[in-house]
This record gives structure tokens, C-alpha cells and sequence, in this order.
């Protein structure tokens, strides 16, 4: 069974930090891209940051960059985002995905956000942050 288990959300103060997790479990995690997206209601999902750990290749919103930072461990088929320096405009539902990365650059990935047949998703974890 696949399953992509995002943990490690709350609520946090702005400027604070937190640490996310996306656990991968029931396809071959080097096989593919994960990406971290964030979904607040009544706005378009945005892709936060994608990953292809085997490559090195990692992609960043514009939104996020040089505050979040993305990291993998493939022993653990897991990966993990650091929120860093947090403002109350990054509340929103965290969710990690997975696709296979022939498919697509993690850039790619990202800026789409759109879900595609045979990718996976997990359920998210929610973050919010008071100002």
C-alpha cells in the first residue's frame, strides 16, 4: 500500500520555526520526485518546494526561498521541511506528493501543483502561525 504521511505541523508564533515530515512507504522513493505543496482555502495550491534527492535538484517558491529549507533522508524514505523565520501568511495545509521523476523537474512539479494519474499524495498536516 502507498502511503505518503506528512507530520510535524501546529501552531507557531511568526519569526518561529518548525519542521515537517513527509514519511514515503510502497514505491521505490528514488524513483521519484517529492514535492512539499500548501493549500489554503479559496486560493490555488501552491508548490512550496520539489525534490529529486538522487539528482541534487531542488526547486523553491519564490515565496519560501531563503526560509525553507528541504531535506531528504532515502534510508528512511523520508523528507523533511524546515520552516524557518515563519510569517501568518504561510498558515495553510502542508501536503507532500510524489511523482515519478522522468516525468517532470522538480521545478516543474512545483509550479503546476496540479495532481496528475499516477501520482501520490498524502493528507497534509496543518500549519498555522499568529502573528
Amino acid at each position: 500500500e502507498v502511503q505518503l504521511v506528512e507530520s510535524g505541523g501546529g501552531l507557531v508564533q511568526a519569526g518561529g520555526s518548525l519542521r515537517l515530515s513527509c514519511a514515503a512507504s510502497g514505491f521505490i522513493f528514488d524513483d521519484y520526485t517529492i514535492g512539499w505543496f500548501r493549500q489554503v482555502p479559496g486560493k490555488e495550491r501552491e508548490g512550496v518546494s520539489c525534490v529529486t534527492s538522487t539528482e541534487g535538484s531542488t526547486y523553491y517558491a519564490d515565496s519560501v526561498k531563503g526560509r525553507f529549507q528541504s531535506s531528504s533522508d532515502n534510508a528512511k524514505n523520508t523528507v523533511y521541511l524546515e520552516l524557518i523565520d515563519v510569517k501568518p501568511e504561510d498558515t495553510a495545509v502542508y501536503l507532500c506528493a510524489a511523482r515519478r521523476k522522468v516525468l517532470d523537474t522538480p521545478q516543474y512539479f512545483c509550479q503546476r501543483a496540479r495532481m496528475q494519474p499516477g501520482d501520490y499524495w498524502g493528507l497534509g498536516t496543518q500549519v498555522t502561525v499568529s502573528s
